[in-house]
């Protein structure tokens, strides 16, 4: 076996003694159990290290290996003058770069900006250096993809491990929720112990099939930072038989620090949890599509026609007769395995009909988002779709004339103006909403902005 052992570790850049100035004192059983990893890997003898961290480069779409031959940073934004300096396994680096380019998979060493190295990385290596610093780094960040396919990406770095003959240890650099208190920096979100228990089970066990089982809008109002690194992991162990162990958790600062290990001790083939995970959503979609109605249906139907042939549907005659008489603003939001695929719509009809409006919408969100490369016919079947039917507009005088759930809202300030759909996941105030808003149409919160209200009709 090339990988000998993963861990799970968080990086509070004040449990550094120089930054916590005493602070550090409240995780003293995180601290504890960051010596007792660091002294296990160093028993290892790792000639490779892998750090996955959230910190580094980030893209949607793409995965990003830090490139060169070395690599140093510091602790300067935090008020501490802790430095570290690493070399590169470049032919690790070289080897997975290698085997995502014959697979066409979407990572690589493109895109760094910034070379040092961020404190998601640091703070492990503040420890690990202490017990053992013969090992080459290799440091990965992570992507906005979906959670199968961080785990996918472990799977081709086992490969890559598995060529070259050596001795690998994974480091899995990251926090549990940021909303575990309301006195703490991020504020409180129930699904933040709801999804630290989760976590804290799953190290336990070492069941990495859970992670897939995750909700998605829990994970999102937890405001996690630790979990597509997880996935890369566990990806890594694909197959292999592992003993897990569970250190500590503790959450003074309204964070969750966890520390765990998995310990290889041979093959496994029944731990094989991407090929169950794909498996379990394609029924979860064939479920959601026997339950669409005509509207969910057309937008579906639009855009599969429109990627694999290029052509536009035509509205079938079976539609309800209200879509192909009636005039309204309409968007389509496009989701793949629980993320945001695409959402474009129109505030007030621009077509004949609803049914066409649906269409035009559904097409432009699948093609035309600025945020998302266009939907490929590869992906069709793994979309959901919903529409959303908007009712006219009407002014807003008093913010609590406002409701998130009932209502969504229009933010206008001059030439600038933005809307923002009612009842989303993880929208839970009205200055929240009115925030995204204002991002969304490029208004300062600051700056003078009117405000207007309407409600939908969500078809899912």
């Amino acid at each position: 076996m090339s990988i000998l052992a993963a861990y799970i570790v968080p990086h509070p850049p004040l449990i550094v003694p120089a930054v916590g100035k005493g602070q550090e004192l409240k995780i003293q059983a995180t601290i504890n159990s960051y010596r007792a990893v660091a002294q296990e890997i160093a028993a290892h003898m790792p000639d490779t290290v892998i750090v996955l961290t959230p910190h580094a480069a980030i893209y949607a779409d793409y995965f990003h290996i830090s490139p060169k031959a070395s690599a140093c940073g510091n602790l300067r934004q935090f008020g501490a003058e802790t430095q570290i300096s690493v070399n590169y396994d470049q032919e690790f680096v070289d080897a997975l770069s290698q085997l995502c380019d014959e697979r066409g998979f979407p990572a690589g060493t493109e895109g760094e900006t910034d070379s040092s190295l961020d404190h998601g990385t640091i703070i492990p290596l503040f420890f690990l250096q202490k017990e053992y610093s013969n090992a080459r780094l290799v440091r990965i960040g992570i992507s906005g993809l979906s959670l199968q396919k961080h785990y996918a990406f472990g799977m081709l770095m086992q490969q890559a491990a598995n060529q070259l003959k050596r001795r690998f240890v994974i480091i899995a650099s990251g926090d549990l929720s940021h909303k575990l208190t309301a006195d703490g920096p991020y504020g409180y979100s129930p699904d933040g112990p709801k999804l630290d228990g989760a976590l804290v089970h799953i190290m336990t066990t070492g069941n990495f099939g859970e992670f897939f089982s995750l909700n998605t809008s829990m994970c999102e109002n937890a405001a996690e930072c630790g979990l597509r690194g997880f996935l890369v992991m566990a990806g890594a162990l694909d197959k292999m038989a592992v003993t897990p162990k569970f250190y500590s958790y503790e959450c003074p600062f309204g964070v969750g620090y966890a520390v765990a290990s998995f310990h290889v001790t041979g093959d496994d083939p029944s731990r094989e949890y991407l090929a169950a995970a794909q498996m379990n959503y394609a029924s979860g979609v064939k479920t959601i599509r026997d339950l669409e109605d005509s509207y969910v249906s057309l937008a579906r139907e639009a855009l599969e026609q429109y990627v694999s042939s290029g052509k536009r549907i035509k509205p079938a005659l079976y539609l309800p007769a209200e879509m192909k008489s009636q005039r309204a603003g309409v968007f389509v939001s496009i989701k793949k395995h629980g993320n945001l695929r695409g959402c474009i719509g129109t505030i007030s009809p621009t077509q004949n009909n609803i049914a066409l409006e649906i269409i035009q919408n559904a097409i432009s969100s699948g093609t035309n988002d600025p945020r998302f490369q266009p939907v490929t016919e590869a992906e069709l079947a793994d979309l959901t779709f919903s529409v959303d039917i908007l009712f006219p507009a009407e002014p807003v005088l008093n913010r609590a004339e406002l409701d998130v759930k009932r209502y969504g809202v229009i933010v206008t300030s001059g030439m600038r103006r933005g809307l923002l759909l009612p009842n989303l996941d993880g929208v839970d105030t009205i200055e929240k909403q009115l925030e995204i808003a204002c991002q969304k149409a490029g208004i300062h919160p600051s700056q003078n902005y009117t405000i207007e209200r309407f409600e939908v009709i969500r078809h899912t």
